[in-house]
């Protein structure tokens, strides 16, 4: 459809950079898998062992590019969260897990910045968790590199330091649930397709951000994501 054929101009869609590419990822959905490192699952309170997965999801146009995250008002524990990217170029609904990687157009890197005391709030009353996870610019994300490029990532380390100070490392074995059973499972419950964004879950050390700080994130096989923390706009 074309723009004139909306009462208003239709929203621009979110896309991510591709790596070595001038063309650009087109996002459809963000999904994310909560807990999906032991170590992680204990520091938030919970059981270590291989519970069901859950899912949440973020807004597509949450995705911020450019390096910079404002920090958002109404919350005064905002923190951070690195975690794999995987991007989707096709889907299907009960995907097959030996079936799950020819769905994956490549990898990177992305932050699940969380305002982690309105996400608290809304546990305590079994309520939703968009209001701390789907804010915007809650999800800054550097650039895809297609798999053919890298390979299926499986395992490699995944760390983020603050200001220079690893605060966060692990590794993408240690993931509870592999990303080709995320897929296969998450397809249980939507029908997944070109465009879908998976954030695969973080590894301990999560903790709080201020303005002022310079977030850089690491995984073997995709280049570092820097990102500027800014006054909120």
């Amino acid at each position: 459809m074309s723009a004139e054929e909306f009462v208003i101009p239709p929203a621009p869609r979110p896309a991510l950079i591709v790596e070595g590419s001038s063309k650009r990822f087109p996002v459809r959905r963000l999904y994310c898998i909560g807990r999906n490192y032991a170590a992680h699952a204990i520091e938030m309170g919970h059981d270590p062992d291989r519970e069901p997965p859950f899912f949440f999801q973020k807004n597509p146009d949450n995705i911020r590019t450019d390096g910079i995250f404002p920090m958002p008002a109404i919350s005064e524990d905002v923190q951070y969260e690195v975690e794999m990217v995987v991007a989707l170029k096709s889907g299907g609904h009960n995907i097959p897990i030996e079936q799950a990687n020819d769905c994956i157009f490549g990898y990177g890197l992305g932050l699940d910045m969380t305002r982690r005391d309105l996400q608290a709030e809304m546990k305590k009353m079994g309520r939703p968790w968009e209001i701390g996870k789907a804010f915007e610019h809650s999800a800054p994300m550097g650039p895809v590199v297609p798999f053919d490029q890298i390979g299926h990532l499986s395992s490699g380390e995944i760390s983020l330091s603050i200001n220079g100070v690893t605060v966060q490392t692990g590794d993408l074995a240690q993931m509870i649930w592999k990303t080709p059973e995320i897929i296969s499972v998450l397809s249980r419950y939507f029908t997944l397709c070109a465009g879908d964004v998976i954030m695969t879950g973080t590894p301990a050390g999560v903790g709080p951000i201020q303005a002022g700080d310079q977030m850089r994130a690491s995984l073997a096989g995709v280049e570092d994501l820097t990102i500027q923390v800014t006054d909120g706009i």
